[in-house]
């Protein structure tokens, strides 16, 4: 099987932030995400491959067998917007999307220019709603699993 692409590494987030993400406004919006994620988390960043910042992690088996680490929350400052990265399903999904603000989004992605363009407390809770529903997707190994 493939090794993962996106996996936790050791590079420094600020030295990304500060080396990589062009715009002032994008770095802004990116420290203040960092904010946002570590207090909803309780988690501190890390990079996970060489450009998404994750707070957590989780461990996912999918019935074909593959099987990996993923962070529980993240977002990454991209030329062209923020994404922010999401559970493919969790609660209030589509009524908290019409809700956000200006973004575009996919399958597990929100995309958006800035974050003024945004209702953070909006975010605030499809961060929470996407963590709560991988957790329960995914439990936590205990050791009497083992």
């Amino acid at each position: 099987m493939a090794k993962n692409k996106t996996t936790e590494t050791t590079a420094s987030v600020e030295e990304f932030i500060t080396s990589f993400v062009d715009s002032e406004q994008k770095r802004n919006d990116s420290y203040k995400l960092i904010e946002i994620f570590r207090s909803l988390t309780g988690f501190e960043p890390k990079m996970w491959g060489p450009t998404i910042i994750g707070f957590g992690s989780y461990h996912y088996e999918y019935d074909s067998g593959h099987e990996g680490d993923a962070p529980l929350a993240a977002f990454a400052p991209r030329k062209d917007s923020l994404v922010l990265y999401f559970a493919t399903v969790y609660k209030n999904r589509e009524a908290l999307l019409s809700q956000l603000g200006k973004h575009r989004s996919s399958k597990a992605c929100v995309y958006v220019k800035k974050l003024s363009e945004i209702d953070l407390n909006i975010l605030c809770i499809m961060i929470v709603n996407s963590m709560n529903d991988t957790k329960k997707l995914y439990p936590a190994k205990s050791l009497d699993d083992f």
